[in-house]
């Protein structure tokens, strides 16, 4: 995991066109580089179609520095994206949590950042992988369909907070490097969706005041999701 920084923000025009890429695009923008080059010695056309395509696969992993808010009891967005919904739900039945959560929907395009950041700080309690389908995941229903990967943490503050990464109809790798028994940290990068997707996050109902609403554009690791109650 990557630790979140806590230096000064950088608001320079460099920090914005120029982001750091994430190490799991590294191969595939390296790969589209020098096969751009070897194309533009063959064609001018297909050396201007691969370069554009590199220049894509670095957007497509760009890894831009976030400042995460200390404010207490605070749930910080794991993604980008536009919120789906706010709703009651039952946490997954694959991490085994009893009783009633609120669940934050985060929907994520092939145009915002797919790294993701943990939403608060804690122990990995358990990590689960579901495989399953690829339909659009703007549905309710690719919670349960869809190909998947599901985290528990034991929040410092005692409470069950579960986050799931969730493949979409172009997503087609889920990349979560948590490990069971970890000590995570808020805003700190754990994982990505690979071009876009969608993020549940599930708080534990009644202890939380949710500070968003659908449709609310949402930054990793800035964006406060939900405060816990007093």
């Amino acid at each position: 995991m990557t630790k979140n920084n806590t230096a000064k923000p950088d608001f320079s025009i460099k920090s914005y066109l120029l982001p750091k890429i994430a190490p799991e695009g590294v191969e595939i923008f390296a790969i589209a580089v020098v096969s751009a080059l070897l194309l533009s010695l063959l064609s001018n056309g297909l050396g201007m179609i691969a370069f554009a395509f590199a220049i894509c696969s670095y957007y497509f992993f760009r890894d831009p520095e976030r400042y995460t808010p200390d404010t207490k009891g605070a749930v910080i967005s794991p993604a980008d994206g536009r919120v789906l919904f706010v709703k009651k739900a039952d946490y997954p039945k694959e991490l085994g949590v009893k009783g009633e959560a609120v669940k934050i929907s985060i929907f994520m395009s092939v145009f915002d950042v797919h790294v993701n950041r943990n939403p608060v700080s804690g122990k990995v309690a358990k990590v689960v992988y579901v495989p399953g389908k690829f339909i659009h995941a703007n549905l309710d229903k690719a919670s349960e369909d869809n190909e998947r990967s599901l985290t528990l943490i034991d929040a410092d503050g005692g409470d069950k907070v579960a986050y799931v990464q969730i493949a979409g109809l172009v997503a087609r790798r889920i990349v979560n490097n948590l490990k069971e028994g970890a000590k995570v940290e808020t805003g700190d990068r754990f994982g990505l969706i690979k071009f876009g997707s969608r993020l549940d996050v599930y708080l534990p109902a009644g202890k939380y005041d949710v500070k968003v609403m659908a449709g609310q554009k949402m930054v990793a690791g800035e964006t406060i999701l939900a405060t816990r109650k007093k």
